[in-house]
């Protein structure tokens, strides 16, 4: 059964400091429609510019995640977007009116509360997902940096980190149901080693950065004169070291920092811009190594959808067969470009279209090396998406499909005689008013040769007199 996307029951709004830039913000994460995305719209500036939440417009990992689209630029989004994708919002439109999300305490805990009290909205589209088929690996060997990733039925994630530290020692965390991140994993506090302050403060980040929002990490002794020194930098007087934390902190618990890491982890990973279908395994992630891998794996998504999705085979019987075609479009030779349908669920379908040299195009197109016109390409697939919608209706033999629209039409590879079509036409989105927007790709040996968008009209035919 497929799982629907997902979208806010209602709005919900967050105030606070930004991390990195001090900035007081406010951002109202509202209710989109299906198929949106997480997007984040800048009010603040002219025209309200937008950037949605995905990887190829990460561009700057600095201590936080940053995504910037023209003018519009966001900053520090890791912990907003961990509590949406893993609490299973698909779709939202973030308005902001700062350059960086609030930073609150340091965790995704207040955005995971705040969901969960407004809860969730089904929609009808279904959700996407990323299946991984075979072992994935990212790595920075130099600094120890290692992001797996196998096949698997779910997603699940194992966090290692390890950065030689007598305070923090090896911390593991897993995440295995996501009704485990409200309690476990989004409380967990963003952190910084004391011997990073100074750099971090030159290169002109952490102005929003405070004890309530941070886990201060100190390794070495600290002098009187460095105590003071940061009473000034965090303006309190009472500032300590206990335990290896300033300020006698109390941990949220024993692994709290690399549940952090993984809450990190969560964020980059839904800039993906889909759900995964995959066991995680990572050692010292961060920002960087997160979201490089999410763009090697939308790498191998645009590979994929190069691939066949419907595996076809000649030794079983189809769905529908030529006759049972002729049925359905009112097509005929020498235009009839749909042998056989070998697969259909709710949004898709599979065609057979078998190219012979019998063809009569080949006689001018071309007589020395004949080639099969792409306008031809074109109308097959429109052909099998016309079956899909007319398999709809009460009455197939009354309707009618009509081109209103062909975008994005690329021809990869010739056909020519001897190849057999294998023609794939997926719904973009739910049928409305009789319109139907949909996907189309063919292959040849399970190689792509021709793809559009293709958008149809279901017309009522004329009655004879």
């Amino acid at each position: 059964m497929q799982v629907k996307q997902q979208t806010l029951a209602s709005a919900i709004t967050f105030s606070g400091k930004g991390l990195h830039t001090g900035c007081i913000v406010t951002m109202t994460v509202n209710p989109a429609p299906e198929n949106t995305g997480i997007i984040f719209r800048r009010v603040d500036l002219e025209g309200q510019p937008t950037v949605p939440a995905l990887c190829e417009y990460v561009k700057d990992t600095s201590r936080g995640t940053t995504i910037i689209k023209g003018e519009a630029r966001v900053s520090t989004i890791e912990h907003i977007m961990s509590a949406l994708w893993t609490m299973g919002v698909d779709n939202a439109i973030i308005d902001i009116d700062g350059p960086e999300t609030p930073i609150m305490d340091g965790s995704a805990k207040e955005y995971a509360e705040q969901i969960t009290k407004v809860g969730l909205q089904m929609q009808k589209a279904d959700r996407k997902y990323y299946e991984v088929t075979e072992k994935q690996v990212y790595t920075i060997p130099e600094k120890g940096v290692a992001i797996i990733i196998y096949p698997d039925d779910e997603f699940t994630v194992s966090v290692h980190v390890d950065y030689n530290s007598k305070v923090i020692g090896n911390q593991y965390a897993t995440l295995d149901m996501f009704n485990d991140y409200v309690d476990h994993i989004a409380p967990c506090r963003t952190f910084v080693f004391l011997h990073e302050l100074e750099p971090l403060l030159k290169m002109n980040l952490i102005k929003g950065g405070d004890l309530d929002n941070a886990i201060v990490v100190v390794e070495n002794p600290v002098s009187d004169e460095q105590l003071d020194h940061l009473k000034k930098i965090f303006h309190k007087d009472d500032i300590q070291v206990t335990g290896g934390y300033l300020n006698n902190l109390q941990l949220r618990s024993s692994n709290e920092l690399a549940r952090h890491k993984l809450l990190d982890l969560l964020g980059d990973f839904a800039l993906l811009g889909q759900r995964i279908k995959g066991r995680v395994w990572a050692s010292r992630p961060g920002h960087f190594a997160n979201t490089e891998f999410m763009k090697q794996l939308t790498g191998s998504i645009r590979r994929d959808g190069e691939k066949p999705n419907f595996k076809y085979s000649a030794s079983k019987a189809p769905i529908y067969d030529v006759n049972d075609v002729r049925k359905m479009l009112p097509h005929r030779y020498p235009f009839l470009l749909i042998d056989k349908v070998f697969y259909k669920d709710e949004t898709s379908i599979g065609a057979i279209k078998n190219v012979t040299v019998n063809e009569p195009f080949f006689t001018g197109h071309f007589p020395e090396e004949p080639v099969m016109p792409g306008v031809l390409l074109v109308e097959a697939m429109a052909q099998a998406g016309g079956i899909f919608v007319l398999d709809s209706v009460e009455d197939p033999t009354e309707y009618s499909t009509y081109f209103l629209r062909i975008d994005g039409v690329r021809f990869k590879k010739k056909v020519v005689p001897g190849d057999t079509l294998q023609l794939e036409v997926h719904l973009l989105e739910p049928i409305r008013r009789g319109i139907a927007t949909m996907a189309g790709k063919v292959f040849v040996g399970g190689s792509l040769v021709c793809e559009a968008t293709l958008m149809a009209q279901i017309a009522h035919n004329r009655k004879k007199e």
